[in-house]
């Protein structure tokens, strides 16, 4: 069973309380310097004001300069799809819960929505009562569902006697479990019941995700007509593109109502997976995703993702039995970084799928996903290298700024 481990803070910055960085923020701030990445392009040698816990138009009386020149000024990443980190996972504890936040936080992810994995209709219900807590004291954004609506035809890492096909009054009931805070459901909309419980979720507002999937594309066309718009971790988990049967990965792509999510770890995805999906569907339409389990952030080993044992090493999480790739390690400073480093994207591209696409599904741009005034203080600070080197939420310093 995975045992929590203390995080260490990105590139030795000074440590608080379980791991986290933190200097709060008593005066307003103006960042000088950087390169800061806004919804228009980026700025050269731009300012970010800071008064509290929002972005501000103008400096504050009295506020305190900081030089970062030589640096990126980013919006905090957003993470929609996310089960743990530091050795914790979101099915455990409160406490467990929120060292996986911190965990993430570190890294840069500011808002993150807690996924479950597929387990007892019971044990899901309890935890999203949990999780609902969390959310109702602003540590996470939501609950992501995913699973047990789901094929065992492509159950991943998920446990195939706990499957069960999407019945819509369960699909309610871990809906009324979450108190208003289910955000999104991964459901392989092919089974019976199916379209029934994407109609159910578009109702309710909440992101119908198709994945885990065995669909045809005539099928995936009639769920996005039904209401979904979001595909799972594109590519991964679902039937391979094809020339005469092309399935659902080719509707998904064409379809500009969905919002197709990405894990750009280096294993998920071939490098020309990810290029297709870009240009296909375009940086608007296009989240980057951790999938991540207890082990980002922390060691290799032996860890549960939900009832199943998984074992990390060098970073890849595979399943003890059978093999399968189990969530991923990944944290969205190396997405990024990997983005703009190995795949060549535009800075600005990268940042819209980490931040701005994933704020406007979640309905939470008018809050947060860009630097602008009046939003909260969300941003990150990296290097020349796209190395992090700060981490401010709200106004406050998780990560303290690091720099020469």
């Amino acid at each position: 069973m995975a045992t929590e481990r203390e995080t260490p803070a990105p590139d030795g910055a000074p440590r608080g309380a379980r791991g986290t960085a933190r200097s709060a923020t008593t005066t307003p701030q103006v960042l000088t310097g950087a390169r800061v990445v806004l919804p228009t392009g980026t700025v050269e040698n731009g300012r970010l004001a800071i008064d509290g816990s929002r972005i501000a138009a103008s400096a504050p009386a009295g506020a305190e300069v900081l030089d970062v020149t030589g640096h990126w000024l980013v919006p905090g990443f957003v993470d929609l799809h996310n089960h743990g980190g530091g050795g914790a996972s979101f099915a455990g504890t409160a406490e467990q819960a929120m060292t996986a936040v911190r965990t993430h936080r570190l890294h840069g992810t500011t808002t993150l929505v807690a996924s479950t994995v597929t387990d007892e209709m019971d044990l899901l219900v309890r935890q999203a009562g949990l999780l609902s807590e969390l959310a109702e004291q602003g540590e996470i954004a939501g609950i992501h569902f995913e699973g047990p609506f789901i094929s065992p035809c492509r159950k991943g890492a998920h446990s195939e006697s706990l499957l069960r096909d999407p019945d819509p009054a369960e699909v309610r009931k871990l809906i009324d479990a979450a108190r208003g805070h289910a955000k999104m459901v991964t459901l392989a909309t092919e089974l019976p019941g199916g379209i029934d419980s994407v109609r159910l979720l578009a109702e309710h507002g909440v992101i119908a995700a198709i994945g885990h999937t065995d669909a045809s594309y005539e099928q995936t066309a009639e769920a996005i007509d039904a209401g979904a718009t979001v595909a799972t971790h594109l590519f991964n988990a679902m039937p391979a593109l094809g020339h005469r049967a092309p399935g659902p990965i080719a509707a998904l792509l064409q379809d500009e109502r969905v919002t197709v999510e990405l894990i750009n770890d280096g294993v998920h995805l071939h490098p020309a997976a990810l290029e297709l999906a870009f240009r296909h569907a375009g940086a608007d339409r296009v989240a980057f995703i951790t999938d991540a389990m207890d082990a980002a952030g922390s060691a290799d080993g032996r860890y549960l993702l939900g009832p199943l044992e998984v074992e990390v090493s060098e970073g890849v999480a595979r399943l003890v039995e059978g093999g399968s790739i189990a969530g991923s390690t990944l944290t969205l400073d190396r997405a990024f970084r990997r983005a703009v480093t190995v795949d060549k994207l535009p800075v600005e591209d990268v940042v819209t799928a980490l931040s701005a696409n994933p704020a406007r599904l979640l309905g939470l741009d008018d809050r947060i996903g860009s630097l602008e005034p009046g939003k909260d203080a969300d941003l990150v600070l990296l290097d020349a290298d796209f190395a992090l080197k700060g981490v401010m939420r709200r106004g406050e310093w998780v990560v303290a700024p690091q720099l020469p």
